[in-house]
This record gives C-alpha cells, sequence and structure tokens, in this order.
C-alpha cells in the first residue's frame, strides 16, 4: 500500500522527521513509498525489450528497502547487477502533491538509487543519474501523456564488480567478508512527489557569518522581472522574530547570496543565547519567499540553520571558538533487515538518542552519507558529525571522475547541517592504496582534499582517516590495541605525539606521506576499541579486534581502553569502533537490532569516566519519547 502525506507549512526545526529533504520543506508532495513491481534482469535485456513502456513483474518489492534486504519482501542477496522498478501514479496522488492549479511543475524525486539509474514516465525518458548516495530529481511534467494513471519505470544498474564505483563497505564477493556488509542496490531512499511553481527555488546553503548567517539560494526558472529574496528568521521556542532581509535577484537564474542578520548576535554578551552546540542544540527558523516585482510571492519554503563555528587552533577542535573534546563513535549505519536503508524514519531519530544516551557528543558516520533525516535528528538533538565519503577501491581515471562527482554532490546536499562539523573524503587510503609512495594518488588526495575546502572552507577536511596523510586539518589515527596501559603509554605526552606523527601508525603505516610534516595540527584516535562481546548466541564467524568473555569482562575492557585514551596529554578527540554490530562483526556496544549488550548506564560510566556535565552525558533532548521530541 502506497503512504501518502501532505506537509502544511511549520516551523522546519519542529517537523517530524519523516520529509525526506528536512531543510527545503514545501507544503506540497507526497511519497512513492510502499509497494511496487520488480523484476531482475541479469541477462541485460530490459533496454532492447523495451521494459521502459511496462514489463512482466516476477515480484512485488517494498521500496525504498533493497532487494538484498528482507524488509523489501525480496532479500536475494546473490549478484544481480541490473534491477527494475514499475509503479503506477495517480490523479489523487497528484492532487495530493498539489499539481494541477497555477502553472505548476511536478518533480519526481529520488533521495538515492545505487548506482546508475535511468527513469522513464509512460515510456519517455525523463533522465538519468550516476552516483549511488547522492539526490536528484527531474520535472515529469511534459512527459505525462494520456489520462491517469501513469507509468514510472526505474533501471538500476549496480555492478558488485566494478570497483572504480564508490561503495564503501558493500562486498564484491557474493557473502559479506572481514569488514563489508552486503549490498545494497537499486532504490534506498525515499522517492516523493513534489508541486512547485515554474520558477522557484531550488537549493539553499546557509553558512555562519559573524552576526548571522550567509544564506546562498540557487533558483530554477526565470523571473519575468528583477525578483526578490525575502527571509525571514525566528527563534520558535520564544515565538520570536530574530529579523528579515530582502534581497534582489536577477532575472536569469543566479545564485543569490544575502546576509541574514540578527540583531541579538551584535550583542557579545548575549551571542550565546542562539548558539547551536550539542548540550543545547538551538535551531533557528527561516521562511524564504521568492517574490515577483510586484511583491507577490512566487515560491515558499521552510528551512532552519544553527549558529556555531568550528575548526582546529593550538592542537585542539573548537567548537563556538572554544577547545571541544570529541567523544565519537562509529556508525556504519547498517541495519539487518533493510541494510543502508533505515527501517523507517523513526529508527534514524531513535540511532542519534541511542548515540547520546551511550555518552557520545558526536559520531563518525562511516563509509556511507547518510539520510538527510538522521542528519535532522542530530541537529535537532545535538549531535556533532563527520561526514564520509563512501570509497572506491581503484585508482583510475574512472575512478577519479566518479568520486569527485559524487563527493561534491554530497558536500553540497549537507553543508548546511550544523550538526556535521568535519569532512572526511578518503579513509585509510581505500582506492589510493599506494598513496605512500605514487605521486599521482597523492596528487588525488590532496587535490580533493582543497576541492573540499573550496566547496566549504567553514569546517575541518580530514584528508585519509587514520594514515599517510598529507594536507590534513586534524592528524588521525587507528589503533586496535587491546590493552589499555599501552594506549596510555602510546598517547602520553609531547614526546609520545611527536613519534607517532612523525614515524610509523599503530597500522604500520606512515602517519605522514608525500613531504607533509607537522604543522601542529589536532591529533584524535579516530578508530580504537572493538571489543567482540557477544552475550547471546555466538556466531561462529563473529569478531572484533579482541574478546571479551562476559560483561563484566567487557565493561573492565572498554573502561580498560577509555582510562588510557583519557590520559593522553595531547589527544584532541577519540571515536569508538563501533555502535552496532555489523553482519559478522560482533564488536558494536549495541546487538544488530540496538538493543545494548549491557546496560546503557553501565556502557555510558566507561565513557564518560564518571563525568557529570552536559557535555559528557545525555541532554533531556536526546532520549526520549517521540512526544518529548517533538516538544523540544
Amino acid at each position: 500500500m502506497t503512504v501518502t502525506a501532505t506537509q502544511q507549512q511549520i516551523n522546519a526545526s519542529e517537523q517530524d522527521g519523516t520529509y525526506p529533504r528536512p531543510q527545503l520543506l514545501r507544503s506540497n508532495w507526497v511519497s512513492l513509498d510502499g509497494t511496487w513491481e520488480f523484476s531482475h534482469d541479469d541477462a541485460n535485456i530490459g533496454l532492447d525489450a523495451g521494459w521502459r513502456n511496462g514489463f512482466e513483474s516476477l515480484c512485488p518489492i517494498e521500496v525504498p528497502y533493497p532487494p538484498e534486504s528482507a524488509a523489501s519482501g525480496i532479500g536475494d542477496t546473490r549478484f544481480h547487477p541490473i534491477v527494475w522498478y514499475q509503479r503506477h501514479i495517480t490523479t489523487e496522488q497528484f492532487q495530493d502533491a498539489g499539481f494541477g492549479t497555477h502553472n505548476s511543475r511536478l518533480l519526481l524525486h529520488f533521495g538515492a538509487v545505487d548506482y546508475r539509474a535511468s527513469i522513464w514516465v509512460d515510456g519517455n525518458l525523463v533522465g538519468q543519474h550516476e552516483g549511488g548516495h547522492t539526490p536528484f530529481a527531474f520535472d515529469i511534467t511534459s512527459a505525462l501523456s494520456g489520462d491517469s494513471p501513469h507509468l514510472l519505470v526505474v533501471r538500476a544498474e549496480d555492478d558488485p564488480h566494478d570497483v572504480t564505483q564508490p561503495r564503501g563497505k558493500q562486498d564484491w564477493h557474493e557473502d559479506s567478508h572481514v569488514i563489508w556488509y552486503r549490498r545494497t542496490t537499486g532504490i534506498w531512499q525515499p522517492v516523493w512527489l513534489e508541486a512547485v511553481p515554474p520558477t522557484r527555488i531550488a537549493n539553499l546553503h546557509w553558512a555562519p557569518g559573524a552576526f548571522g548567517m550567509q544564506l546562498t539560494v540557487r533558483l530554477a526558472g526565470t523571473p519575468a522581472d528583477t525578483a526578490t529574496v525575502r527571509v525571514t528568521s525566528r527563534y520558535s521556542p520564544r515565538d520570536e522574530v530574530l529579523g528579515t532581509v530582502k534581497c534582489s535577484v536577477p532575472r536569469n537564474q543566479t545564485v543569490v547570496e544575502a546576509s541574514v542578520p540578527i540583531a541579538r548576535q551584535r550583542n557579545g554578551q548575549a551571542a550565546d543565547e542562539l548558539m547551536w552546540a550539542p548540550d543545547h542544540p538551538r535551531l533557528i527558523d527561516a521562511r524564504i519567499e521568492l517574490l515577483d516585482e510586484h511583491g507577490a510571492v512566487l515560491d515558499t519554503v521552510e528551512s532552519y540553520y544553527g549558529l556555531r563555528t568550528v575548526g582546529v587552533r593550538h592542537g585542539r577542535f573548537t567548537l563556538n571558538g572554544r577547545p571541544y573534546d570529541v567523544r565519537s563513535v562509529l556508525s556504519q549505519g547498517f541495519w539487518p533487515e533493510s541494510h543502508l536503508a533505515a527501517p523507517n524514519a523513526l529508527a534514524l531519530r531513535r540511532e542519534a538518542e541511542l548515540i547520546k544516551e551511550l555518552g557520545f557528543n558526536a559520531c563518525r558516520v562511516h563509509q556511507k552519507i547518510e539520510d538527510p533525516r538522521f542528519l535532522f535528528w542530530a541537529d535537532k538533538l545535538g549531535l556533532l558529525v563527520w561526514g564520509e565519503m563512501p570509497g572506491a577501491y581503484e585508482f583510475s581515471a574512472n575512478a577519479v571522475q566518479r568520486l569527485t562527482a559524487e563527493w561534491m554532490a554530497a558536500v553540497d546536499r549537507d553543508l548546511s547541517h550544523p550538526s556535521i562539523v568535519t569532512w572526511v573524503p578518503f579513509n585509510e587510503s581505500w582506492g589510493v592504496q599506494n598513496v605512500a609512495d605514487d605521486p599521482s594518488e597523492q596528487a588525488f588526495v590532496r587535490a580533493l582534499t582543497d576541492l573540499t575546502r573550496a566547496l566549504d572552507p567553514s569546517r575541518p577536511v580530514v584528508a585519509n582517516d587514520g594514515w599517510e596523510q598529507q594536507n590534513t586539518d586534524i592528524l588521525t589515527v587507528h589503533d586496535y590495541e587491546g590493552d589499555g596501559r599501552v594506549l596510555q603509554q602510546t598517547y602520553a605526552d609531547e614526546s609520545a605525539r611527536r613519534r607517532l606523527v612523525e614515524g610509523f601508525a599503530p597500522s604500520g603505516r606512515a602517519q605522514l606521506v608525500g613531504g607533509a610534516s607537522d604543522s601542529g595540527q589536532p591529533v584524535m584516535l579516530t578508530e580504537f576499541g572493538g571489543i567482540d562481546y557477544q552475550p547471546d548466541t555466538r556466531r561462529a564467524d563473529g569478531w572484533g579486534y579482541t574478546s571479551a568473555s562476559d560483561a563484566d569482562d567487557f565493561l573492565e575492557r572498554l573502561g580498560a581502553l577509555y582510562d588510557g585514551v583519557r590520559s593522553s596529554s595531547f589527544l584532541a578527540g577519540s571515536c569508538y569502533t563501533q555502535l552496532t554490530d555489523t553482519d559478522q562483526e560482533t564488536n558494536g556496544l549495541l546487538r544488530a537490532d540496538r538493543t545494548p549488550k549491557v546496560p546503557v548506564d553501565r556502557i555510558r560510566s566507561m565513557i564518560c569516566g564518571g563525568q557529570s556535565s552536559a557535555l559528557s552525558t545525555p541532554s533531556q533532548s536526546s532520549a526520549l519519547s517521540t512526544e518529548d521530541v517533538a516538544d523540544h
């Protein structure tokens, strides 16, 4: 059964977390998630056979769950490089989406399709997209022919053996092995229709400024004459309008930058009252209106932003200009029943809540560009996030082009979220395996790191997380030493820091390569721990980097590792591996179903070391019921 929804204009910070694009809300939209028809196309006959006009379906599928997953209703994990989807769109759905009045256009949105997608409506090709983790949309108005219902067909191509595709943790073996997991093919994030005016706001970018925000507005369509963008900011918890700004828009499609003033921020003694941080995640709502030359409204969208700055200084990571200890956990964003797709929107909220309840103030979403609805809850509840690019496994011109294009799209999608505080374009030299010695691979890592800064100069960039780093803003180390006393020695003092940075990482790889030298960057231990503990039936292929025999042993090992980290005089942050068990990796703090292996308060006491400050324990906003979250 297809789920439909129409969202009225509300304060964007108070949305319920179901809208697929949380920082650009419109009132008219309808979900196309639900039951579609589906077929594998292993022999690649669909194009020649005219499946774009409809095909004989072998089985239904529940979208947006990948066909490898049980949630899809198919659960076939074998190699199937080409898949097809189809469904009908009805007049009623058009009406729910607000289409059919005032010369509106109809957009078809996909949150993500892995890896290469082609889309037809009534047999007409409306567009193609490459990149398995980033969103795309097509105007399908002109493709609608005849009467309702209209046939929507999607072909997705995802070659499991093409190692130039940015694939992250998706296995190229038929069965998952070591640190790689079962694949996610085809549609895996929401699909929806949205009615829009011909001339409209296409995209928004928020960037912190000295006394407010810098807003970049991208338009689609051309105003008949000079148009104006009007932005009204308000702090909803106090029902307080913070300021309104207008900016003229030239006639052609353009990008407009407008400074959004917040008068209160000019009083330095009161500036902190609106700042965003994990212990007080204050979000400011904004209504953005596009006006014609007569002042009539052409388009209206709702958004939100957070006032905060991040950076590095004096060997520390800084939040709002002050040193901030990053206490992070590695999140694979993988569910056993639905793989990279979340089981539902509430699961994304619960993921953020659990991370905070365990005592963390940050998470590193590993080798995945996470669903924007998770980032909304990170914004809302107060959780720092490291945004990371899923790696390709081969270095070639094709891999360079693909990874660069998709990473640019990912940064473009997410740079307005206050929760995102660091970018990670590479991890552990994946896709650049010879970067220690190969000048071309070194050049690629440097170039993509600098390109990230060009796209977003407001956040630190980790050039190659773990080792073999060059022009990085944070020196990151991966160390799975299981003895906390050894960790204490490795990260003890300044002399230990010099040995680490100027020599080889615990992995045996050089920490700095390509002529790079230590320039006093913060040092963070961004992967450590990984304790295997299986309190239930022991999985034969389950593993971790060390193993615990029972709950007390697990907690003792965990506490000793954190004691070693806390004793360091120079570590600016850490990231524990990992949040949940994932496939054969049984080294999570939680089981794969998100239930804790030992009581949450005991885990938190090990992670926080008995600290009681708001930065060390979950804030009241993290916890708790749907009603509490909605009222926050």
